[in-house]
């Protein structure tokens, strides 16, 4: 067989594959020949360039997690008061259905990989951090304006807004809530942390 010239082309391409196999089929449940299949290979040629498809399944959660953080961090530099950069930001976090859902939905099939990879545990660790560093940044805006005061210290808040965001982000995702309901919620919870002076 033939190697590609480009191997990060193939890498690529095999990163997109495992990503709709993991949407289809969840990381569970998703086989080698699942992943073959999507990327038009056979089984050898995905291990050729992943022995390992754990080692495989954290590359698309590398990969996941920085394109979500990117969406975030575009969506709050859409806006230009602090106020409204906060809202951006919550509703930037919201699974709607498209590719925000799909988005989400590969970052919570990927968690048992987070749970026993000591690689996928640092980028976890990283994208987490990168969330709560935006929130950070936008409620330290909103305090910094003078219009705003913080019920608890901004890297507190920040942490909590991620955190809930993950809770009810599962929700939605199996049909407990809504996305609206979740936007509510936090949007709410941001109106009651964050007071007008």
């Amino acid at each position: 067989m033939a190697r590609p010239k480009d191997q990060g082309k193939r890498r690529d391409q095999l990163i997109a594959a495992a990503t709709n196999a993991v949407l289809i089929h969840g990381s569970t449940g998703a086989r080698l020949a699942d992943i073959a299949e999507e990327a038009g290979l056979s089984s050898a040629s995905v291990l050729y360039y992943y022995p390992d498809v754990r080692v495989l399944y954290t590359a698309v959660f590398e990969q996941g997690s920085v394109e979500y953080c990117l969406h975030r961090e575009s969506r709050v530099a859409e806006f230009t008061t602090p106020i409204d950069r906060l809202y951006a930001c919550i509703r930037s976090g919201i699974p709607r259905p498209g590719t925000a859902e799909e988005a989400s939905r590969i970052l919570f099939e990927l968690t048992p990989i987070v749970l026993r990879n000591a690689v996928a545990a640092a980028q976890h660790r990283a994208f987490i951090s990168r969330q709560v560093a935006l929130y950070e940044r936008v409620l330290a805006e909103c305090e910094a304006s003078g219009e705003y005061r913080l019920l608890m210290p901004g890297s507190m808040l920040a942490r909590s807004f991620v955190a809930l965001e993950d809770g009810y982000g599962i929700d939605v995702l199996i049909s407990v809530i809504t996305a609206d309901e979740e936007e509510d919620w936090l949007c709410s919870y941001a109106r009651t942390m964050v007071v007008a002076t």
